[in-house]
């Protein structure tokens, strides 16, 4: 028993190296980096092999700006502790890269007043966007869906709301999101308050229900497939195409415990639609706040998604609740 409750790889095979089916035409295997080796840490975790990698184009101008962004921003808190180790161990999380200054709109601000953010931002997103064609070119290149492509889409969807498409509607560059551990968290607490509560937000509620869902699916599939590895469901293709005992009793143990069960092919469905959907609705709860809705605690009163409380939020001092949201 105690050899299915362990989270690392109890066998690891060890072999020649896989290097897998020769690409399209155009991407010819010669272009891969390495020759595959293997390593007895990463099989404790998952597959032994590294290797080969393949970059192309779009890998090494991803790797570059990404690397420039990240240096940029390293120097910049290397800066503010004075060049000196000990303080910069021991502030880093409060060391931040700020963007400009409310003020300069969508105009380039000096270099010392947000200048230097907007250009390492630049470098980050190039970086992200070459790294997501990298990922459709691959999948492309092997034959297989785009699921993994449209996925990480929807992540840079969220990145692209909160630091290009929403200050762009703002009117202001202010209002992206600093580069800092502790800053970031600040933004993040300053924005929900500053728009009257982000919790009132329903695209908000749909995105944590989605994020919730996703680790109540992962957990779920992650067990089942767990509890039936004895009868081979960890080869999930086989059972896929060619049912076995291991789907069999895990889709009679659902059935038996709420049911209805999942597929083998349909969970996975199920789990990319609830990944893909957390920052999808995320990000058009985040675009809608404070271009369309001012105050998202007075809009769920209005819409009544909110209770209304009068007085019980210091309204007395407006004089009525009618005063507090701008009627009276």
């Amino acid at each position: 028993m105690a050899e299915y409750q362990n989270i690392f790889t109890q066998v690891q095979v060890q072999g020649p190296p896989e290097l897998g089916i020769n690409p399209m035409p155009g991407n010819p295997a010669s272009e891969r980096v390495g020759k595959g080796s293997f390593s007895t840490l990463a099989g404790w975790f998952g597959n032994a092999q590294i290797g080969p990698l393949y970059l192309g184009s779009f890998g090494v101008i991803s790797l570059a700006t990404g690397l420039i962004w990240f240096l940029m921003v390293g120097m910049a808190f290397w800066a503010q502790a004075d060049y000196n180790p000990a303080i910069f161990l021991r502030d880093l999380f409060w060391l931040s890269l700020d963007p400009p200054s409310p003020g300069y709109g969508l105009s380039m601000p000096p270099m010392n007043d947000g200048g230097y953010f907007m250009i390492a931002s630049f470098f980050l997103l190039i970086s992200v966007l070459t790294w997501w064609v990298r990922t459709y070119l691959r999948a492309e290149a092997l034959g297989m869906g785009k699921h993994v492509a449209w996925a990480f889409a929807s992540a840079i969807w969220l990145f692209l709301v909160l630091g290009l498409f929403r200050p762009i509607l703002m009117g202001d560059w202010s209002e992206m999101v600093p580069y800092g551990v502790f800053s970031h968290l600040d933004w993040t607490n300053l924005f929900s308050i500053t728009y009257g509560n982000l919790f009132y937000n329903p695209f908000h509620a749909l995105s944590i229900a989605f994020l919730y869902g996703s680790a109540l699916l992962f957990a779920m599939h992650g067990a089942t497939i767990l509890a039936v590895s004895r009868f081979g469901g960890d080869r999930e293709l086989e059972q896929i195409a060619d049912r076995g005992t291991a789907s069999e009793r895990a889709a009679l143990f659902w059935r038996w415990t709420m049911g209805f069960n999942a597929t083998m092919e349909g969970i996975h469905r199920w789990a990319w639609w609830f990944a893909v959907l957390t920052p999808i609705t995320g990000g058009i709860g985040i675009l809608l706040t404070g271009t369309v809705v001012d105050n998202w605690f007075i809009w769920a009163q209005e819409h009544n998604f909110a209770p209304m409380y009068d007085g019980s939020y210091g309204y007395d001092s407006y004089g009525s609740y009618e005063a507090f949201i701008g009627k009276e």
